[in-house]
């Protein structure tokens, strides 16, 4: 009997991947981005995540913004940018690129997040420009997190960073 237990067990374990593939194959390959926060508002060409997006207009560019970031800062701000990378794990944080100019958006109170696949968008979003030191670790820890697979030791630098109470995604 425990001989036969073991069979089962290993004929168990060897159909168990290929009954995986099978139903990653029927899911499609958008099951793998992981939306662990609902939109606040649903349109036919966008969503928002976080509170409602009450301020209108283009936004800043993020440029503009860190340009001038003695202006802005610890300020409320509306910002347009291209997502350049966002956290694999969670969504819990992105990168802002435009040019040069780059700085990291995270969510207010750690109350929302959004779908891992938003890179490469161009998103409007309401919230608090600052700038402080990142040590080597936390730099690290981002690396990874942005599925850097080869992260290696970074050096302490500054950060532009958004906390954003608010973001309009573009869908497609």
């Amino acid at each position: 009997m425990p001989r036969l237990l073991v069979l089962i067990s290993f004929f168990l374990v060897l159909a168990l991947p290929a009954a995986m593939a099978d139903e990653v194959s029927e899911r499609g390959a958008d099951e793998s981005v992981v939306r662990l926060s609902e939109p606040v508002e649903v349109t036919d060409t966008y969503e928002v995540f976080g509170a409602p997006l009450t301020a209108s207009g283009p936004g800043l560019g993020l440029k503009e913004l860190v340009s001038n970031s003695d202006r802005y800062l610890d300020s409320e701000v509306l910002v347009t940018t291209r997502i350049a990378k966002v956290c694999q794990k969670k969504g819990c944080f992105f990168v802002a690129q435009e040019g040069d100019a780059i700085a990291r958006v995270t969510f207010k109170d750690y109350g929302f997040f959004i779908p891992t696949d938003s890179g490469g968008k161009t998103v409007t979003l309401a919230g608090t420009l600052t700038r402080s030191e990142l040590s080597p670790e936390k730099a690290h820890h981002y690396r990874k997190d942005l599925g850097e697979a080869k992260a290696g030791p970074a050096a302490a630098t500054m950060e532009y960073q958004i906390v954003a109470t608010s973001i309009r995604i573009p869908k497609g």
